[in-house]
């Protein structure tokens, strides 16, 4: 396994990458030293380093979801899983900024009007075209209605991407004017209308630039940049179909579990990134208290490492199946059933934690000279950390929620957090980022 090419398969390579996954894939193996060496820039200003984002534009990865016929590739979720894989070798933040960059989803359920706003730029905007922020989360901002439109304010968390994006996307409530109920609703804000928080100083993917973003006062969003949340799920299903690209063959439950296997994917590729680093440098390091040449001479050494490929390879095995399936399903017609959404989502949450561990094992098998920040160990432990801590993707709530369906019991609303508010004693956890409790996942 090298950083330039993809690691070589026993088995026959899948039959729903396509000749585009693949060139993008494979360019992002060629572009893999350079990414790798400026990973450590984008940490110290918070975002991707402006030649990254230059590269990865050309590349084209940022329009992996726009429709073909708006310039973009409509990736199925095989070729995505591919092309995020390669970046989580060398860069998580680079590969989670391209996973959330499938916001602009969101922007062709807004209808036309919206669609021509934002896509205007595609070709010269080097960065994702939008972010969402705090869209599901227990508090998001404040919105009244007004003539022609919504009066928004608030502060939204987590906007992955905001520093490089075009467009934002965040969540408000509001009181139903007839039956004063709390409500939620989406609404599309412009560059200018809100301010990027100072606020994302954190142990890793540090280089997403997940910032807050305010809105100084009240902001006028007009009616057609504002969908209400309940009616989210049917318009994003509208979208099947709508246009070009196997990306657009995927049900809404489809689409979901595609988001879930990319994430997998990125943890399973800085896996990856993580053992050839640890190869490489116990090949060359000396141990501390015993007679090997190297580390590499040490049999314990060699176990953590034997170990660490057959978790690879394991995960590799869900982690493809999976996006094979939901490719196949969408070529077919078939959709996938909501039960079977979180005992899919619990084994790829299952091999995310499983990559962790590996890549801890690996930094406490090699010793202190991981720590130092020239290391890339240590940036694959820190990001896979942030990564396993995103509220989607933490093991025991998903194991609850899959424990009730093995028992027979009730299980929990898979669409909660479209409906109204929780109550405001419900504390949000840190990490969730925005997206719903079970079906979290960016829109």
């Amino acid at each position: 396994m090298t950083m330039t090419s993809p690691k070589l398969s026993r088995f026959p390579e899948s039959p729903y990458i396509t000749e585009e996954g693949r060139r993008m894939r494979d360019a992002v193996c060629m572009a893999a030293p350079g990414l790798a060496e400026r990973a450590r820039e984008g940490e110290k200003l918070g975002v991707l380093a402006p030649e990254t984002v230059s590269v990865l534009h050309e590349i084209g990865v940022f329009r992996i979801t726009i429709p073909v016929e708006l310039g973009g590739f409509a990736l199925g979720a095989r070729d995505t899983t591919e092309v995020v894989r390669a970046l989580g070798r060398v860069d998580g933040s680079a590969g989670w900024t391209v996973i959330v960059s499938s916001a602009s989803r969101s922007g062709l359920a807004m209808g036309d009007r919206v669609k021509d706003e934002i896509f205007t730029d595609i070709t010269d905007w080097k960065g994702p075209l939008m972010f969402g922020a705090t869209v599901f989360s227990p508090k998001v901002g404040d919105g009244r209605k007004v003539d022609g439109g919504w009066m928004v304010k608030g502060r939204w968390a987590f906007g992955s991407g905001c520093k490089i994006a075009r467009w934002g996307v965040v969540g408000f409530e509001y009181s139903d004017p007839e039956t004063g109920e709390k409500r939620r609703a989406m609404g599309l804000l412009s560059r200018d209308q809100y301010t990027i928080v100072d606020d994302w100083h954190v142990m890793g993917m540090v280089a997403t630039s997940s910032n807050s973003v305010r809105a100084d006062g009240e902001v006028f969003v007009p009616e057609y940049r504002v969908v209400h949340t309940m009616d989210m799920p049917a318009r994003m299903d509208a979208l099947r179909g709508t246009y070009q690209g196997l990306g657009f063959m995927h049900s809404a439950i489809g689409t979901m579990v595609a988001t879930t296997t990319a994430f997998a994917a990125l943890a399973l590729g800085m896996t990856e990134g993580a053992l050839e680093a640890f190869v490489k440098q116990a090949a060359k390091r000396p141990p501390f208290n015993l007679p090997y040449p190297t580390m590499a001479d040490m049999a314990s050494t060699q176990i953590v490492a034997g170990k660490a490929r057959a978790v690879i390879n394991t995960a590799a095995a869900v982690i493809e199946r999976q996006a094979d399936e939901i490719d196949r399903r969408a070529l077919a017609g078939e959709d996938f059933h909501p039960p079977e959404e979180p005992e899919i989502t619990m084994d790829l949450v299952h091999q995310i934690h499983a990559c962790l561990h590996v890549i801890d094992g690996l930094q406490l098998a090699l010793g202190s000279s991981t720590v130092g920040l020239s290391n890339p160990i240590q940036r694959f432990v820190r990001d896979v950390h942030v990564l396993a801590t995103h509220g989607a993707f933490r093991v025991d709530p998903m194991a609850e929620i899959n424990g009730r369906d093995i028992f027979g019991m009730e299980p929990f609303p898979m669409m909660a957090a479209l409906g109204p508010p929780p109550p405001a004693k419900m504390p949000a956890h840190p990490a969730d980022g925005g997206f719903p409790a079970s079906m979290s996942r960016p829109a």
